[in-house]
């Protein structure tokens, strides 16, 4: 046994295992406090400025803190997200507010090239996203659930799945969830990250971004809670891990 791990470590990875069979989920991964070995690059790749914030920011938090190399990408820079702004002005304020977020979470922020609300998937678009996620040489890439009422989301979704085949799955790849329920449709979690500790920052993320006060309490507050009563701790974020690439332990 690890000597590092401490007796709350082995009461959450209990409470883990017991809140996996309780509500009828494969046995979960149970998070990890201790760094791993080498340093990984992390990628969460997101639809908007706020999508990697509020599906996955308790999880940067958490690999930023352990020296990990952390990298927020934007496939656009949420152009159509401020009602009353041209979509220059809005991309401007937004992605503003993005490298805000980034800060709080010790991340690095990335934009792409497409428009908020007119994304493309073509053999052009593919190739392009392609090699700005190439470029990272990521270890794990985080994007969104591909079953979502969001075009968006969507587009970003299937542009990181090619981008992982065309690597030769040299990445392990999860899924988060956004707005479980309103947007992200028939997610069933494989894995875990407790996030009781970075809740705040998170959360405070979040809140760099002027729509947050509508989204963060009636989201992401309760998917945060849920997932933490779903897994035995205060509040935790859920992926489903693509089995057919690299392992890699979550934080």
């Amino acid at each position: 046994m690890n000597e590092s791990l401490s007796r709350r470590d082995l009461l959450l990875t209990g409470g883990l295992a017991t809140g996996a069979f309780t509500v009828g989920l494969p046995l979960l991964q149970a998070a990890d406090t201790t760094p791993q070995a080498g340093k990984l690059k992390i990628v969460v790749a997101g639809a908007h400025p706020d999508d990697p914030e509020s599906a996955c920011g308790g999880t940067m938090a958490r690999y930023s803190d352990l020296g990990h190399d952390v990298v927020a990408l934007y496939l656009t820079r949420g152009e159509a997200g401020m009602k009353g702004k041209t979509h220059q002005e809005a991309a401007a304020l937004r992605s503003a507010e993005a490298e805000k977020a980034c800060e709080i979470l010790k991340a690095k922020a990335v934009f792409a090239s497409q428009i908020d609300g007119s994304t493309e998937i073509n053999a052009a678009r593919y190739d392009d996203f392609r090699k700005l996620l190439d470029a990272e040489k990521p270890d794990i890439v985080f994007t969104h659930w591909p079953v979502d009422s969001h075009r968006d989301h969507r587009a970003c979704s299937l542009l990181v799945y090619d981008a992982w085949l065309n690597s030769g799955r040299k990445f392990a790849l999860y899924y988060f969830e956004v707005d479980a329920g309103a947007q992200t449709q028939l997610f069933h979690p494989t894995h875990y990250v407790d996030i009781s500790e970075t809740e705040e920052r998170k959360r405070r993320a979040c809140y760099a971004h002027t729509d947050a006060p509508g989204f963060y309490p009636k989201y992401h507050d309760l998917m945060n809670r849920f997932r933490g009563l779903e897994c035995g701790c205060k509040y935790a974020e859920a992926f489903v891990q693509h089995h057919r690439g690299p392992k890699q332990t979550l934080v």
